[in-house]
């Protein structure tokens, strides 16, 4: 099961953690397809879908799917789909966006703000907590990466 912390001094190494993550993600089919993102505003989180989606999508520009909750990219093996549930107010909110639609096809789903929907994370996915952990150094960021399995 995967577990670890990361430091990270900079927006490039957050993104490239998260290019890492893709690819030990395509490596490894046992890992699950769903990559639940939290943290505070500002941490770093797209930085981090940012380098996922340059292994998955080569080329996309990504940008925080705020006010559109929810953007696609394809790649050549899958397509990614980011999710910001920072406005996801409850179920109703996640049905209208088609949530259960988008998990139901085969790709990845990284979803930033998971902590709004914690009663709609599957039973098995990634979790990915950054936090700033050091006020002098504004970049710094702490990358907690868990594997989370209710199956076993």
């Amino acid at each position: 099961m995967l577990s670890q912390k990361i430091k990270t001094t900079s927006v490039l190494e957050t993104e490239a953690l998260g290019a890492k993550l893709a690819e030990e993600m395509l490596a490894d089919k046992r890992l699950p397809p769903f990559v639940a993102l939290y943290g505070d505003l500002g941490v770093g989180k797209t930085a981090f879908v940012r380098g996922f989606a340059s292994v998955i999508a080569p080329g996309i520009l990504v940008r925080s799917p705020t006010f559109a909750l929810v953007n696609e990219y394809r790649g050549k093996e899958k397509t990614l789909f980011h999710f910001d549930m920072y406005r996801i107010t409850g179920e109703d909110d996640l049905y209208s966006i088609g949530y259960d639609d988008y998990l139901a096809r085969d790709g990845i789903a990284l979803v930033e703000w998971s902590e709004n929907i914690p009663y709609a994370l599957p039973a098995h996915y990634l979790r990915v907590e950054i936090v700033k952990d050091d006020l002098k150094h504004p970049d710094s960021r702490l990358i907690t990466l868990e594997e989370r399995n209710d199956l076993c």
